[in-house]
């Protein structure tokens, strides 16, 4: 599996037998925000964005998803998309009816189950960016997104992501000016090391800039 919520090789067997496969090109929006659909959609191959953005083309990142994940399983409630996915290189998805996600609940339990953690745990990140996005300053929220993606590696914290200043400002509602400022001075103090889209965290930052 791809992460703990992701499918595992008989549950994607499965799942996607009979569905619907499409290919996308890098940089094509698979689903809008708002867009009325029937398909639950299982990443194949490739790897996506999932963001919100306003009428004006401000966009906040929310995440990004890679193959054995999937997205759409709020279609359950017949609402409208909550967000958009848009791909960050080629990509194929295995589009599965309504009906057929419904009967493959039915008949996995554990899979149910694992749906609803990854639920509860989209919420609480959402809870969590809402607060950033409240009460921190960009720096503060700068800070916290390294920290959350950095993960260890051969004894170093490494974002594995390869982020540009850009997708840092997408995800924290900043510009990307103020982000490169930010990086600028983390790299200059010894927090972080910079190598061109890998950064590593050398101490943790401080709280305040």
């Amino acid at each position: 599996m791809s992460d703990v919520f992701g499918l595992s090789p008989d549950e994607l067997e499965a799942l996607t037998r009979g569905a619907t496969i499409r290919s996308f090109a890098k940089n094509a929006v698979v689903v809008n925000e708002g867009d009325r659909t029937d398909s639950l959609y299982i990443i194949l191959s490739g790897k996506v964005k999932v963001f919100v953005a306003d009428e004006e083309g401000h966009e906040v990142t929310l995440g990004t998803q890679g193959a054995g994940e999937y997205f759409g399983e709020m279609v359950l409630d017949e609402g409208p998309r909550s967000a958009s996915i848009m791909t960050l290189e080629p990509s194929r998805f295995a589009l599965v009816s309504k009906e057929a996600f419904t009967a493959f609940l039915a008949s996995q339990p554990d899979f149910m189950l694992r749906m609803i953690k990854k639920l509860i745990h989209r919420a609480r990140a959402l809870t969590g960016n809402v607060r950033s996005l409240a009460l921190l300053d960009v720096y503060g929220r700068v800070a916290r997104l390294l920290l959350e993606l950095a993960v260890e590696k051969d004894g170093a914290r490494v974002i594995p992501e390869k982020l540009t200043q850009q997708d840092i400002a997408s995800r924290v509602g900043a510009s990307r000016e103020m982000v490169s400022l930010i990086l600028k001075d983390l790299s200059t103090g010894g927090y972080i090391t910079v190598a061109g889209k890998t950064i590593t965290i050398n101490k943790e930052p401080p709280k305040r800039w």
